[in-house]
């Protein structure tokens, strides 16, 4: 891809979700290669599986990227969930510190918190997702709960993280428990 071509498509989704694009453009100025694999790596995330698991998905790139801690990243993240019909209240609930009780979301949030951390309860919720929608949903799960934290990383090591402490979840304004 030509640099013209990777700017096109990041000036897109920077416009699309109100998302500071600086960091890709920097790196784009410094190596279009490096640039072009960066763009490939969202393959990897967006895996989904089934349709029927796309709210435990949303929970697991949730978590990882809130994880990673970076603003702007899980602001992306959020704005990008909601604006593929995620449930806004299971979202906050997440934020808050309460994914029990958000549902498939949360399930998909704890697994990735969980497998993260290397906590035992990891396999007992990826077993759960696989019992209600399948092992091609614990897989997107798993590569959701991998790669979220890969961007705040990144970002960070460049220069350009921010940490989380406030997200906008359907014009509500959440502090992100601690």
């Amino acid at each position: 891809m030509t640099p013209e071509t990777l700017r096109a498509q990041a000036r897109a989704m920077g416009q699309q979700f109100n998302y500071d694009i600086t960091y890709m453009e920097e790196i784009i100025n410094i190596s279009p290669p490096a640039a072009e694999g960066l763009m490939s790596f969202v393959g990897i995330y967006k895996y989904r599986g089934p349709s029927a698991g796309k709210a435990a998905w949303h929970g697991a790139l949730f978590a990882s990227t809130l994880e990673g801690d970076c603003g702007p990243c899980v602001q992306l993240v959020i704005d990008m969930a909601i604006a593929d019909g995620a449930d806004t209240d299971a979202l906050k609930a997440c934020a808050e510190g309460e994914a029990q009780s958000a549902g498939t979301t949360g399930l998909g949030f704890r697994f990735a918190m969980a497998a993260i951390t290397a906590d035992l309860a990891t396999d007992d919720l990826r077993r759960q997702i696989e019992a209600e929608f399948g092992n091609k949903t614990a897989l997107s799960c798993a590569f959701a709960a991998a790669a979220g934290r890969f961007y705040p990383v990144l970002k960070r090591g460049i220069g350009h993280g921010k940490p989380c402490r406030a997200l906008d979840i359907a014009g509500q304004r959440i502090t992100v428990a601690a």
